[in-house]
């Protein structure tokens, strides 16, 4: 393993036990009824953990997405090419009347004052030079996991550590949110296989219709996650993800880990970036304090990703898109738990009767 890398997984520790146990005796002494707030409470307490204050005040919200081919959609396991990769690269960092980007993720970062990063972290194609663009590719697009490993192992950690320098930008520019996002024409098979390894379920279990395929594309993407898993017994968590994941997989994981090593609190989206949360906290078991799930997306294998982490999503909206949204929609929630918890008054400060 690479120094850098194990330094970087050693640095995630746990969250911190006693500014949350301060933030629980603050939140029963808040101007409501107990529990009023519902899951804004917990929310609100883990924030604190996070931080280390009972009042935590998380500030700047920063999608950072990475982009990736795979090999596997040569052999028809989405309901779009993978030229939709690239273009969509220039979508995310096009000028429109709006602002910078105009996919999805854009729209939504920009409603809630969210800044969006983009990485080339293994397009298969000649992107065009853009300012915003952050290029850390080694090849484009991975290798058919089908056949062979998806990456070797150096790519793999050179990934994994570039998305570590893209998370320290992003929180040396302000952000305390810290939102890592995909965008990748066939990624959800690589998510569902790595998935079904950590998980040591079946790939029914986890291999869901991505982009909305039909049932014949279904049962080739099914077929492809069961021959690349037939075809290496691995299971160490870096090994897995070289042989099974993506560029852009790797690169969230080092958004993951970094972000959890400088104590910052890591939206999650839905599928892939799930699958690159089961291989953190299988490198740094820490890493899952520093998780909050957004939304449980309609992929079939999100709730076994999530029940495994042992964390509750925040909503469930039938999300499938990927590029971070689901993430952005949840910032507003966690900035109103920090602020409840850091702002209401206690029963004794307001002079309200406690009951």
């Amino acid at each position: 393993m690479h120094p850098d890398l194990h330094a970087l997984i050693q640095s995630v520790q746990p969250a911190d036990a006693g500014a949350m146990s301060r933030a629980r005796a603050r939140q029963a002494q808040l101007t409501k009824p107990a529990g009023a707030l519902g899951d804004l409470e917990d929310l609100g307490v883990r924030l604190a953990g996070v931080f280390g204050c009972e009042r935590p005040h998380p500030r700047g919200v920063a999608v950072l997405v990475a982009v990736g081919d795979h090999g596997v959609a040569a052999g028809g396991v989405s309901a779009y090419p993978p030229e939709v990769t690239p273009a969509m690269v220039a979508n995310f960092l096009a000028e429109t009347p709006a602002g910078p980007g105009g996919a999805a993720v854009n729209a939504m970062a920009r409603m809630v004052g969210a800044r969006v990063y983009v990485m080339d972290a293994g397009v298969n194609a000649e992107l065009p030079a853009h300012p915003a663009l952050i290029r850390a590719a080694l090849r484009r697009g991975t290798r058919d996991l089908r056949l062979e490993p998806a990456m070797t192992c150096e790519e793999t950690e050179a990934l994994i550590l570039a998305g570590a320098g893209l998370a320290r930008r992003a929180i040396h520019d302000g952000a305390d949110l810290i939102i890592p996002g995909e965008m990748g024409i066939g990624n959800t098979t690589p998510a569902a296989a790595l998935s079904a390894r950590l998980l040591e379920v079946d790939a029914a279990q986890v291999t869901g219709r991505g982009t909305g395929v039909d049932d014949e594309t279904l049962a080739r993407k099914l077929a492809a996650v069961r021959e690349a898993l037939a075809r290496t017994p691995v299971t160490a968590p870096l090994n897995v993800l070289a042989e099974l994941g993506g560029y852009e997989i790797a690169a969230m994981l080092g958004i993951m880990l970094q972000a959890a090593a400088l104590r910052r609190a890591v939206v999650l989206d839905g599928f892939v970036e799930g699958s690159a949360a089961l291989v953190g906290v299988a490198l740094a078991p820490a890493l899952r304090d520093f998780l909050f799930p957004a939304g449980e997306c309609a992929e079939i294998g999100h709730g076994a990703q999530l029940a495994a982490l042992g964390l509750r999503p925040m909503f469930k909206l039938g999300l499938r898109l990927g590029e971070g949204t689901g993430g952005v929609l949840a910032a507003p929630l966690l900035l109103a738990a920090a602020a409840t918890l850091r702002e209401m008054r206690t029963f004794e400060e307001a002079g309200v009767p406690a009951g």
